[in-house]
Formats: structure tokens, sequence, C-alpha cells
């Protein structure tokens, strides 16, 4: 039996802020771009991995949370403190480089953490934290 992840889900708060940085700074392909009642949603993922994918959501629309709730998903989004994801690469350093050009949120420079992993952060436009791993 073969289990592969097929999605994960990341809260945007400006779908054309989450869409210049999934697709323009890290050169993922849009896989959908669906709107529905004033919202979007927003399918990227790494080109050349169609099995593996992030859906960019808008946050808090689900109709069974209380106002209370959505205020504090909200809040958790603004602070950073929400959503998170981990990608690697081949090259952490020069990927790092790039982002800071494209003038990506630095969180943390490339380091080699004591754990034994090679690595860099950053926020995106909606405040998820991604750190980024050199590949083994």
């Amino acid at each position: 039996m073969k289990i592969n992840i097929h999605y994960a889900f990341l809260p945007h708060t400006d779908a054309d802020a989450a869409l210049a940085f999934y697709r323009d700074a890290l050169g993922f392909e849009v896989r959908n771009d669906v709107g529905y009642d004033g919202l979007r949603w927003l399918t990227v993922g790494p080109a050349g991995q169609p099995e593996t994918s992030i859906v960019l959501h808008p946050p808090a629309t689900d109709p069974g949370i209380t106002e209370d709730e959505r205020r504090t998903i909200l809040e958790l989004i603004a602070k950073g403190s929400y959503g998170a994801l981990t990608l690697a690469t081949d090259d952490v350093d020069e990927l790092f480089d790039h982002l800071v050009a494209q003038g990506a949120d630095v969180v943390q420079e490339p380091m080699d953490q004591p754990y034994g992993v090679r690595d860099c952060a950053f926020r995106d436009p909606a405040g998820n934290l991604l750190r980024i791993n050199q590949a083994g």
C-alpha cells in the first residue's frame, strides 16, 4: 500500500499576494484558481510533482464556526501563528537568496540546526511560516 500527501491547506488573506509569492517567487504551478461567492481558492504545487499540492484558501469561511472563533483564527493568522509548512530544496542558500531578492519576509537565514538540518524560514503574505530544508 502506498500513501502520498495529496493536498496541504494554508490560509491566504490576499489571493493576488499569495499568487505572487507561490507562483512568481517560489515558481510553483497554478493548478486551480476557483472563485465562489467573492472568495478565491488557489491550488499550487511544484513543477513536475502533480501529486502534491497546496490549497491556499480564504480563512475562517466554515459556516460551522462562531464569530468569536472566526476572529480568533484571523488574529492567529495575523500573528503568524496559524499555518506552517516545510519545503525542501537541493540548494537552500540559492533559494534563500532568490526569495530575498523577490522581497520575501525573512524569519531565519540559512543555518545548520543542532538536529542535523540546514534550513531557513520565511513568512508568506498571510503570515504562514515556511521552513525550507536543504534536501539530503
